[in-house]
């Protein structure tokens, strides 16, 4: 029922979830956790934002780690190297990101299909090849060190539960952004180009614009993390940022199913959490994640938070059933 509930009415779900995140950190007895949760939180971001791109607007992109590092090497590179406050950092990885993001979106996104997953993913293996490169900004290989750690206009976030809670802002706010862009005319728009392009230019939608502003976005969503992330680890290294975590992304949004902010969200908790439990297997870990990821898509073939919701419904409709056949007939 409350799967059912957040679907339908996301504004009260957005309330539930905001009060979830205030009490959590007191069901943590172990700091780790505290530190697990924050990663979540920071991986939330770049989930929704991608799955505005992929769920709604059925773009696929495997380029998001690209624009995840650059906010992370961005802000860090004016801290380690120019003592830069994070704020600075922020406001100059958004505005250097997003003209990026809005010049290669302009002709990239033109491609369709496989076609734009290869653009993208080329972007992606640039910007890393640039990271090692670049040694004498970014460190290369051994990473860059000395990043300030995160203080907003003379605030210090210097605690694990203060850092959680900074998190869990920016979390909110990309989610109640999120849910407006959704239920507004722009996200019927994305909705009426995923299911056809031709029908949606036919009905007067402007695709190109939509679809590069929706890139853009969603890119300063990645960078949003990247600044989340650098201040809060103080040291960044191009592993962090590669392929295979581009993939995570798209996996974390296909698995908490496609065009469900919920979802995105659930998808990021599962798959940034999972390697945890996954400790026990040791040398079978990566099996074991496989195997799961396998059968949902066999078993949930929509995603776990539509299949829940699914589910939810048979059982409902099961105990209607079952209560109208126990009942006396006239």
């Amino acid at each position: 029922m409350m799967t059912l509930s957040l679907m339908k009415k996301p504004l009260a779900g957005f309330v539930l979830f905001s009060i979830l995140l205030l009490l959590l950190p007191f069901t943590v007895t172990n700091d780790y956790y505290i530190n697990v949760l924050i990663i979540i939180g920071i991986n939330s971001i770049i989930v929704i934002g991608l799955d505005l791109l992929v769920g709604y607007t059925g773009q696929i992109s495997l380029g998001h780690a690209a624009f995840y590092g650059l906010g992370a090497y961005i802000t860090g590179i004016l801290s380690a190297r120019w003592a830069w406050p994070p704020i600075g950092g922020l406001l100059i990885s958004l505005v250097m990101v997003g003209i990026l993001a809005f010049l290669i979106g302009i002709p990239t996104l033109k491609l369709h299909g496989h076609y734009l997953a290869m653009a993208t993913l080329g972007l992606g293996i640039i910007v890393f090849i640039f990271f090692q490169e670049l040694d004498f900004l970014t460190g290369g290989p051994s990473g860059l060190v000395g990043i300030a750690p995160m203080s907003l206009f003379g605030i210090p976030f210097d605690s694990d539960l203060s850092y959680y809670y900074l998190v869990s802002a920016f979390l909110l706010a990309t989610l109640l952004l999120s849910i407006n862009v959704v239920r507004s005319r722009v996200g019927r728009a994305l909705r009426a180009i995923h299911g056809s392009e031709v029908a949606a230019s036919v009905l007067g939608v402007n695709i190109s614009r939509f679809k590069v502003g929706i890139f853009v976005l969603s890119a300063l969503y990645a960078v949003t993390a990247g600044w989340l992330y650098a201040h809060y680890i103080t040291f960044i290294s191009p592993s962090s940022f590669g392929f295979m975590f581009s993939i995570k992304l798209i996996t974390m949004v296909v698995i908490g199913s496609l065009g469900s902010l919920w979802g995105a969200i659930f998808g990021a908790a599962l798959l940034t959490s999972l390697p945890e439990f996954l400790v026990v297997f040791e040398n079978y870990e990566t099996s074991v994640f496989g195997l799961i990821l396998i059968l949902v898509m066999i078993f949930m073939p929509r995603g776990l938070m539509r299949g829940l919701e699914d589910l939810i419904k048979r059982m409902i409709d099961l105990g209607r059933q079952n209560l109208k056949e126990r009942s006396p007939t006239s």
